[in-house]
């Protein structure tokens, strides 16, 4: 293909705290924009209202550092995940903006789930061979999600395990900011564990293929009345995470096979978890920069559906 026919495709993705316009190119190549939305230190979160207006104020410092002339199709993530009535207001932010971005480039706009891209950029950014594609497990554990899922062919995806209170990014976050750390407070949890001990193994909580993570936090801040430094309890939570992840795994693979798995999302940046599951053999990682938060995994959609390999 010469260079005068090089296109691309556009991904916009407007999370509850990340701004992101990914490209990806008919060569392959692809180029990340992100911005994480402002959190005030001490608080744990952003309201709706707030992540929405955020993201219309990001949106002219991301797109301008994009070149979108040779944009064959745009893809966009409206919804957190595929199930019936999932929603979140500041999606809206990302779809319109795309749906207009389409109208005037002239070019068709795909719809997708949050979901759908991190699975997508897994798949885009591991080593998993083309081969083990059409099934396989995907776990995605970020700030707001912790679920096992079921994936064909990218765009068919089925939860089959999930936690039935906190989400392990919940709860190393909520930890980072009892221990005075901005939020999100993954890499800082992840720099404090590394001074920490672990004295013995945390007892994992299953129930079939779902998982409860809140008894961990009970016990980090048992560690951190011994310990005020928290380095025991960072360490004690990545291992809860780790372990309880590891297990729920383990069983769906005992029930649905011996399927390859895949992890995405931001708690996967974490370098103590990512070593941890790689002793439960046939996985693959999403990379650093795309396990976070990301518009590339939907612009690598929008491309497989323009051309017609994904419906």
């Amino acid at each position: 293909m010469s260079e005068k026919n090089r296109y691309s495709y556009l991904g916009v993705d407007t999370s509850n705290y990340t701004t992101s316009v990914g490209i990806v190119d008919s060569y392959g190549g692809m180029r990340n924009y992100r911005k994480l939305l402002p959190v005030r230190l001490g608080e744990k979160g952003l309201r709706q209202s707030e992540a929405l207006f955020l993201h219309i104020k990001q949106f002219d410092e991301i797109f301008t550092a994009a070149d979108v002339s040779d944009t064959a199709a745009v893809g966009v993530s409206c919804r957190p995940c595929g199930r019936e009535g999932s929603y979140m207001p500041c999606f809206l932010a990302g779809l319109a903006f795309a749906r207009v971005c389409a109208h005037s480039l002239g070019v068709p706009v795909y719809e997708f789930s949050h979901q759908q891209g991190h699975v997508a950029a897994g798949v885009l950014s591991s080593d998993m061979p083309a081969g083990k594609f059409d099934e396989f497990l995907t776990f995605h554990a970020s700030g707001g999600t912790m679920e096992l899922l079921a994936v064909r062919r990218l765009t068919e995806i089925s939860v089959i395990g999930q936690t039935l209170d906190l989400t392990c990014g919940h709860l190393i976050d909520r930890l980072g900011v009892r221990l005075g750390y901005p939020f999100p407070a993954g890499a800082q949890v992840e720099q404090c564990a590394a001074q920490g001990m672990l004295s013995r193994r945390p007892k994992v909580c299953l129930k079939g293929l779902d998982c409860c993570m809140s008894g961990f936090e009970n016990k980090a801040y048992d560690l951190i009345r011994r310990d005020p430094t928290g380095a025991d309890a960072c360490r004690y939570v990545l291992a809860a995470v780790a372990d309880t992840v590891s297990a729920m795994v383990c069983a769906a693979r005992r029930e649905y096979g011996g399927l390859a798995c895949l992890f995405v999302g931001g708690v996967m940046r974490n370098e103590y978890i990512r070593r941890s599951l790689e002793d439960l053999g046939d996985v693959y990682f999403a990379s650093q920069e795309l396990s976070s938060d990301n518009a590339v995994g939907t612009a690598y959609l929008a491309k497989l559906k323009h051309e017609g390999v994904i419906t």
